[in-house]
């Protein structure tokens, strides 16, 4: 049977229209991918597509939370994305539900580029303010926001300014978020260009941790670098050296999971080893690169480690003021591409929340009783059915210099013919 004719004009049409439509850093004009879709879609397919994408938490889907008006009003003044939802667990005799309320920022850089340091870095913090009220507001108990939160994220140009941005754990933007941790009784992490006066003034790409009266509880440093594309980071900072520490905080028990570790699932496990209940993946990534991985991979560690996950990536496109290359033969460019934002939770369940917006400025807030985290532990038995004894032999043979595979071949693969 022949195929009809595709009417090649009209689909070069549709795509030029897209580009055109994608051109702001939305989804074909829309804010986020559900958005697409709930607009797109009947009520009831749009309803079995949400079911797919975004699972069932207790065989529902997951239910919006109410906000207060001041944090919406800060929200339509701002101009920024606010969506909040609701994990529930099931309800236990022995056991009080453990409900903590956690927010995410993404943010876009304020000013440009070329803009002095000082002032560009003055300008994330005035706008950042109104988000964080925003989540004080809504009672957020732990907040995370973006990796390098407080400049561009200028790692992949190779120029050696940008490390003034860099400042010690208990520096100026851990001052800011002190007063805001102290105000609203909560926790905050904060992922910067951490400078080590104590060591050679060596730079991390660093995670603070500051407690609820304003305390630093202490710090993360990011354990993988990438090497890929524009993201050569090594420039800069080196793999950390401070494990995969849990910080137990007066709201659960919480880990930061830095940008690239979201690509190593023995990272993942290790956090959920030493008793993670939430861990939080603060990251910088562009479209081009890794935009189909990113709904994936964090929503996989929630299940595969029974703990629930917070995503976060910036948004826009950073343009820097000398072109730069990446060694893969591409011409030079001056911009990473488009940081797509899309921030969101996953659940131990498998269940998430849906993004963040594609291209603005958002928060994104959840409750989330942590008692599902042992409850699906219960259920699915993850830890006790892993063979964690053979994967140490396996590691342990595999970083011997005589290392050979286990691979038993068939005697006959290489058999010759008569």
């Amino acid at each position: 049977m022949e195929k009809p004719a595709q009417n090649t004009d009209a689909q070069n049409g549709q795509v030029q229209e897209a580009t055109k439509a994608s051109s702001d850093g939305s989804v074909c004009g829309y804010d986020s991918l559900h958005h697409l879709l709930s607009e797109n879609l009947k009520p009831h397919i749009f309803q079995e597509v949400s079911r797919i994408l975004l699972g069932l938490n207790r065989g529902k889907a997951l239910e919006t939370i109410s906000l207060p008006e001041s944090a919406k009003a800060l929200s339509s003044g701002h101009n920024f994305d606010l969506q909040a939802f609701c994990f529930l667990a099931d309800k236990e005799l022995l056991r009080e539900p453990r409900i903590v309320r956690v927010g995410l920022i993404q943010n876009s850089i304020a000013l440009p580029t070329t803009a002095h340091f000082l002032d560009q870095k003055r300008a994330i913090f005035e706008k950042l303010r109104p988000i964080i009220d925003a989540a004080g507001a809504a009672g957020v108990n732990v907040l995370c926001l973006q990796e390098a939160w407080t400049m561009p994220f200028a790692f992949c140009t190779r120029e050696k300014r940008w490390c003034e941005f860099a400042e010690p754990v208990d520096g100026e933007s851990t001052r800011f978020l002190q007063d805001f941790a102290r105000m609203y009784n909560m926790v905050i992490i904060s992922p910067i260009l951490e400078r080590d006066v104590n060591h050679g003034e060596t730079l991390w790409n660093t995670a603070v941790i500051i407690g609820n009266n304003g305390n630093i509880i202490g710090k993360h440093r990011k354990n993988h670098i990438p090497r890929v594309g524009d993201f050569n980071e090594s420039t800069y900072y080196m793999e950390g050296n401070t494990g995969h520490p849990v910080f137990e905080t007066a709201y659960g028990k919480i880990a930061v999971n830095i940008c690239y570790g979201r690509h190593h699932p023995l990272n993942w496990l290790a956090f959920g080893l030493n008793g993670a209940e939430i861990v939080f993946n603060p990251s910088a990534t562009v479209g081009e690169l890794s935009e189909p991985m990113w709904p994936i991979e964090a929503r996989n560690a929630a299940i595969a480690n029974s703990y629930f996950v917070g995503s976060i990536n910036r948004v826009g496109t950073e343009v820097f003021p000398n072109p730069f290359t990446s060694g893969d033969g591409k011409p030079e460019h001056a911009d990473f591409g488009h940081f797509y934002g899309s921030s969101h939770f996953s659940a131990p369940d498998a269940s998430c929340t849906p993004s963040l917006s594609h291209h603005r400025d958002g928060l994104l807030i959840s409750d989330m009783d942590l008692n599902l985290c042992r409850q699906i532990k219960d259920k699915w038995g993850f830890r006790m059915t892993a063979r964690y004894e053979l994967y140490a032999d396996l590691l342990a043979q595999y970083l011997k210099p005589d290392f050979e595979p286990q691979v038993i071949s068939d005697p006959l693969l290489h058999k010759k013919s008569p």
